[in-house]
């Protein structure tokens, strides 16, 4: 399995931005093919997909309430995926998550990623 560290989170304003990170060890993206996804949990509420990408980084999907604000990236070479979230709401407050998979094609289930980080807390103030 690989080990995922997620950054970034923080307290900002509705309006603003924030760039979350989750660095990988254990397994290097170039060699092993992953696909990866963000999730997120709010007080009381169940996860929920995020965004994910593929191994190559050309392929991405979002769940409807971030499109158009966030965007998803990696970098294979630095071992890293980013999620930047641009105009955040008080209603993107939560833990959020990076997972991983083995193969290239995301998913956007949780149950189809075997690792998880330890979650990054992201608040959102109106």
């Amino acid at each position: 399995q690989v080990q995922l560290v997620e950054s970034g989170g923080g307290l900002v304003q509705a309006g603003d931005s924030l760039r979350l990170s989750c660095a990988a060890s254990g397994r290097t993206f170039r060699r092993y093919v992953m696909a990866l996804a963000w999730f997120r949990q709010a007080p009381g509420e169940e996860r929920e997909f995020v965004a994910a990408i593929n191994w190559s980084g050309d392929n991405t999907d979002y769940t409807d309430a971030v499109k158009g604000r966030f965007t998803i990236s990696r970098d294979n070479a630095k071992n890293t995926m980013y999620l930047q979230m641009n105009n955040l709401k008080p209603e993107d407050t939560a833990v959020y998550y990076c997972a991983a998979r083995d193969g290239s094609r995301p998913k956007l289930n949780g149950n189809d990623y075997d690792s998880w980080g330890q979650g990054t807390q992201v608040t959102v103030s109106s």
